[in-house]
C-alpha cells in the first residue's frame, strides 16, 4: 500500500508542476483582461439572471444547473482541501486561493458559456455538451476532443470519487466511531441508487439540497467569526504576510503556498476544469453568456464563502496547531496532512460547540458528498456517451466503475486518495484550460453580443450562424 500512496504521490507531482499552476493563474488572468473583467462588473448582472424565472420544456433551468454545479463543487474541496492547505501551505495558502477564485471566475465564464453556444439536442430531447463537443467543433480537433473526454471519464469517473467517501467515513468515525468500511458500503449502495436517473433527477435534488447545506454551514462558521472576532485582524495578517513569506513562521513555504492555495482552490470550485461546462450544457436559456454568468457566480459561492468558511473555523479557533506546538514542523509533514485536515475542521466545531457539533457535520458532509458524486457521476456519463455514441451499455459499465472507485475511499488512505483525485483534476484542468485559452476570442465575442443586446433593450437570445457555428442537432431552434 505504501509502494502505491508513494506512486501515485509522485504522478500528482508531476501532473500539478508549478507549470499548470501558473497556467491556470495566466489564463484566468488574460481572459479577465480580454473581456474586461466581467466576474467583478457583472456580479449584479449574475445574480439577477439567477433569481430570474426562465423555465426549460427540453432541458435543466439555468438555476438547475447552478444548483448542480455548486452541488458537485461544495464538497471535500471546500472542507478537507481547504484544511489541508493550511496543513501543507500554510496560512498563505488561503489567499492564493482567494486569487484563484477572483480571476478563475472569468475562465467558469468562458468555459460555460462555450459549452452552451457549442451543445447539441440529443435524440431524447436533451441538451448535452462540454469541452469535448467546443473542442471538436471550436478547434476543429476530433482527437483532442477525445483525449479531453477519456480523461473527463478517468476523473470524475474513477479517480476523484474516492475523495469524497474517504473524508465521509474518516469523519463518521470520528463522530460515532462506526467501522469505514460499513459506512462506505452503505453510502455506495444509497449512491447506486440514484445515479442511475437521469440528470433531471440529479438536478432536483441539488436544486432542493445545495442551499440548504450551504446555509447551515456558513451560519456556524459566522457564529465562530462573531465569537472570535477580535482576532480576525491578526488573522488576516498573517494570511496575507504568510503568502508573500513575510511572516517569520511561513516565510520558508511561500512557494508551497502558492501551489497548494491554486490547487486546493481549483479542487473546490473547478473553475477552468471543465467540470461545470458539462453541467452547464444540459441547461436551457435563451444566451450562452447567461449561463457562463450564473456559473461564474458559483465559483464564488463555491470558495469565497464555503471554502473561506472553513479557513475562518480552523485559523480562527487555533485548531491547526493543536498537533503539536511547532506549526512550520507540522505543516510542513506530509504524513496524514489530509486526514488532520478533517478533522481540524472537525474540532473547530466541537471545541466551540460541543461533540453535537461534530456528529452535524458528519450530517453535512452526507449532503456535500452526495451531491457532489451525482454531479461526477453526470460528468463521467457525459464523456462516456460522448466516446461511445451514447452507447446503453457503456454507460451502465460507467456507473458501476464510478460506483467501485467510490468505495474504494472507504478502504485506501487519504493521502493517495487526495493524489488520485488530485491527478484526476490536474490532468482535467490540462486539458481544458489550453482549449479556452485558444477559444477566448470567441467566448468574448458571445459576452460582447449579450452586452449589446442588454443595452439595446433587448432580452438578449443566440443566433449560432452569427458566430459560425452549425447548430446541426437544433439546440438553438426557437431560441433566435
Amino acid at each position: 500500500m505504501q509502494q502505491f500512496s508513494d506512486f501515485v504521490s509522485n504522478v500528482d507531482s508531476i501532473v500539478w508542476s508549478m507549470f499548470l499552476v501558473v497556467l491556470c493563474l495566466g489564463v484566468g488572468l488574460y481572459l479577465s483582461i480580454r473581456m474586461k473583467f466581467p466576474q467583478i462588473r457583472l456580479i449584479k448582472e449574475m445574480v439577477r439572471l439567477l433569481l430570474s424565472k426562465e423555465e426549460s420544456e427540453h432541458g435543466i433551468t439555468p438555476f438547475q444547473a447552478f444548483a448542480t454545479t455548486v452541488g458537485a463543487r461544495v464538497g471535500m474541496g471546500n472542507i478537507a482541501g481547504v484544511a489541508s492547505a493550511i496543513f501543507f501551505g500554510g496560512p498563505g495558502s488561503i489567499f492564493w486561493m482567494w486569487i484563484i477564485t477572483l480571476i478563475g471566475a472569468a475562465s467558469a465564464y468562458a468555459e460555460s458559456a462555450l459549452a452552451q453556444a457549442y451543445k447539441i439536442k440529443t435524440s431524447t430531447g436533451e441538451f448535452m455538451g462540454g469541452p469535448a463537443y467546443y473542442i471538436e467543433k471550436g478547434l476543429k480537433s476530433k482527437p483532442y476532443a477525445m483525449i479531453f473526454a477519456v480523461v473527463a471519464f478517468l476523473g470524475p469517473g474513477f479517480l476523484m470519487p474516492g475523495v469524497q467517501i474517504n473524508s465521509l467515513v474518516t469523519v463518521f468515525e470520528e463522530a460515532f466511531s462506526v467501522n469505514k468500511i460499513v459506512v462506505g458500503l452503505i453510502c455506495c449502495i444509497a449512491l447506486a441508487i440514484v445515479v442511475y436517473g437521469s440528470i433531471k433527477r440529479i438536478a432536483r435534488l441539488a436544486e432542493l439540497l445545495a442551499p440548504f447545506m450551504c446555509l447551515i454551514y456558513i451560519v456556524l462558521a459566522l457564529i465562530i467569526l462573531g465569537m472570535n472576532i477580535t482576532k480576525l485582524p491578526g488573522i488576516l495578517v498573517m494570511v496575507v504576510q504568510s503568502a508573500f513569506g513575510i511572516h517569520a513562521l511561513f516565510g520558508g513555504i511561500v512557494g508551497s503556498a502558492v501551489s497548494w492555495g491554486v490547487k486546493r482552490g481549483i479542487y473546490s470550485n473547478e473553475a477552468g476544469m471543465g467540470c461545470g461546462a458539462i453541467v452547464s450544457a444540459a441547461a436551457e436559456c435563451s444566451h450562452p453568456a447567461k449561463q457562463g454568468l450564473i456559473q461564474s457566480f458559483s465559483i464564488y459561492v463555491d470558495t469565497l464563502f464555503i471554502g473561506t468558511a472553513t479557513a475562518l473555523m480552523v485559523l480562527l479557533t487555533g485548531t491547526f496547531d493543536v498537533v503539536g506546538p511547532d506549526e512550520k514542523t507540522l505543516l510542513l509533514s506530509q504524513t496524514g496532512g489530509i486526514e488532520n485536515g478533517i478533522k481540524w475542521t472537525q474540532h473547530a466545531l466541537t471545541n466551540t460547540y460541543g461533540s453535537w457539533a461534530g456528529k452535524l457535520l458528519a450530517v453535512i458532509i452526507v449532503l456535500f458528498v452526495f451531491t457532489s458524486m451525482t454531479g461526477y457521476c453526470y460528468q463521467a456519463e457525459a464523456n462516456i456517451r460522448y466516446l461511445t455514441k451514447n452507447s446503453k451499455a457503456a454507460v451502465q459499465i460507467g456507473r458501476a466503475v464510478f460506483i467501485l472507485a467510490s468505495f474504494a475511499g472507504a478502504v485506501i488512505n487519504a493521502d493517495a486518495m487526495w493524489s488520485m483525485g488530485d491527478i484526476g483534476y490536474g490532468l482535467m484542468a490540462w486539458a481544458n484550460i489550453i482549449a479556452i485559452a485558444l477559444l477566448a476570442p470567441k467566448a468574448g465575442a458571445l459576452l460582447k453580443d449579450y452586452e449589446e443586446q442588454k443595452k439595446a433593450g433587448k432580452d438578449p437570445t443566440f443566433d449560432p450562424a452569427k458566430f459560425g457555428i452549425e447548430d446541426e442537432t437544433g439546440a438553438w431552434k426557437g431560441k433566435k
